[in-house]
């Protein structure tokens, strides 16, 4: 445990919610569930309006629904939701080399390692500015723990929420810890927390008083030590930087199954474009291409194919991508697709049997299949042109662009028949709505739009602040040998525990 609380945790607010109603004016101040929207789909964020009705994160859809009937039920808009994940992280970064992703709205910084702060009064201020230049580039709002250790700043940011930080003083953190639930440690899950309540224990007061041999004889050595150690407030566990990535890889699962095979062929090659965008903004190219698919029954088979050298060209990942597909029988439904780049090397090599995607073929799973001559790759439509039915599939939540109204979003479709609200985030009042057939050629999917539109000329990112590069940043073509770029408040609590708000 160090001496000073500058181990930072950052939890933004609800934060597939809270970015939904950011860019949709019609929605703020009312409840919003993210999730999927199918039969067996689950809420994956609940906005804090719908969850004044009991709704929350993990919770199937129908049961929301019955909770919440009046909500706006949208489905995930992972795009969005990584724009402006990749805009937190790199203000994290801008803290420490040592930042600690846990998930595309959570992460650990340690303060120390980046001179941002080495006590209480220096850490409260690197979390309030933080905290601005959050609200400053992205427009919402996170709650930040400060603490000697991660454990403790992770308890903070759920006090701070929403929208606050909480700071907890080094040697507090017994009084702090003592009168909470067991489940409030690392490590005590549903099954540990049940065995401990069956043997009297409650409280982590209750788990420090037992003492470390009786929590051995109860848990094991490894596990017992372990919570022991965390019910006295001792975690020494470090902040850990983000590894350098082994593969690159994007999936999507779908609420209803998909039978279609245009429509499955259609989403493979948009999940190779998908996957080798974020492959580039890595700064990476990659010689395997692996595909995924999870069938009706849940059985899970993957496909990959290994180039003679590196490569970062779409074209090549869609084909080979279609070639796998190939081999896979779709035929009972797929329930989701996923696809992948592996052998990852920090340049394109120019090499024209890669280019060609001529390479060895390695197939797992139960459906191994010889190899075949490749497919001929179906053109996909320009912009504003008609798709095949089958791609017209409109989601609720989706971003769309009409030819006369501009930006938007799906309110809802059905019987050949889609609604849109057009609105940008920046809209001053909720946008007007109109209804388009669903195959209407001047309707057409469309990117997420920022959540805060800067002043003309000028940039939202905070002017004191170095601008990092973005993944969203064009990427230039790689040529022969080239590399492919890829202030505080006061102590407001007793037990050394501080709150502030704006």
């Amino acid at each position: 445990m160090r001496p000073a609380p500058t181990i930072l945790h950052l939890d933004m607010d609800a934060f597939f919610a809270a970015a939904e109603q950011a860019a949709k004016p019609s929605l703020r101040g009312k409840p919003v569930v993210v999730g999927g929207l199918g039969p067996r789909g689950v809420v994956a964020t609940a906005s804090y309006e719908a969850r004044r009705f009991g709704v929350h994160s993990a919770m199937p859809m129908a049961q929301a629904r019955r909770l919440c009937p009046n909500a706006a039920y949208l489905v995930p808009r992972f795009p969005l939701y990584r724009m402006v994940s990749d805009q937190v992280m790199n203000l994290l970064g801008l803290l420490s080399p040592l930042v600690e992703p846990l998930s595309l709205d959570e992460a650990f910084v340690d303060l120390e390692a980046g001179g941002a702060a080495d006590d209480s009064r220096t850490a409260r201020e690197a979390g309030e500015r933080l905290r601005r230049d959050i609200l400053t580039v992205t427009g919402l709002t996170g709650s930040v723990g400060l603490a000697p250790s991660k454990m403790l700043a992770k308890i903070a940011s759920e006090q701070a929420k929403p929208d606050g930080l909480v700071l907890i003083e080094p040697g507090t953190e017994r009084d702090l810890l003592g009168p909470m639930p067991v489940r409030t440690l690392p490590g005590v899950g549903p099954a540990t927390g049940e065995h401990l309540r069956r043997a009297g224990m409650t409280t982590v007061a209750d788990l420090a008083g037992a003492g470390e041999d009786e929590l051995v004889r109860l848990l094991g050595r490894a596990h017992g030590g372990a919570i022991f150690r965390m019910a006295m407030g001792r975690d020494d566990r470090p902040v850990v930087a983000e590894r350098d990535a082994k593969s690159v890889s994007v999936e999507d699962t779908f609420d209803v199954d998909l039978h279609d095979r245009v429509r499955i062929r259609t989403e493979v090659e948009r999940l190779a474009d998908r996957c080798v965008r974020r492959l580039r903004a890595s700064g990476h190219s990659g010689r395997t291409i692996v595909l995924k698919v999870r069938r009706f029954d849940f059985s899970t088979l993957t496909r990959s194919e290994t180039l003679r050298g590196p490569t970062d060209d779409p074209a090549v990942v869609r084909e080979a991508a279609a070639r796998l597909l190939e081999a896979v029988d779709t035929t009972g439904g797929v329930r989701l697709l996923g696809v992948g780049v592996s052998g990852l090397a920090d340049y394109t090599q120019e090499d024209l049997f890669a280019q060609a995607a001529v390479g060895d073929r390695h197939e797992e799973g139960p459906e191994a299949a010889p190899p075949r001559q490749p497919p001929p790759v179906q053109e996909r439509p320009p912009a504003g042109e008609i798709r095949p039915a089958a791609e017209r599939h409109w989601a609720a939540g989706q971003d769309v662009r009409h030819a006369d109204h501009g930006a938007g979003w799906v309110q809802g479709s059905g019987l050949g028949r889609v609604t849109v609200r057009f609105e940008e985030p920046w809209s001053a009042l909720p946008g007007r709505v109109r209804t388009f057939a669903v195959d209407d050629p001047r309707l057409e999917p469309s990117d997420p739009l920022p959540l805060v539109r800067p002043p003309e000329g000028q940039s939202s990112w905070p002017a004191s602040r170095p601008r990092p590069r973005s993944p969203e940043d064009p990427v230039p073509e790689p040529g022969p040998s080239a590399s492919s770029p890829g202030g505080g408040g006061a102590v407001g609590r007793s037990g050394g525990v501080g709150r502030s708000r704006p």
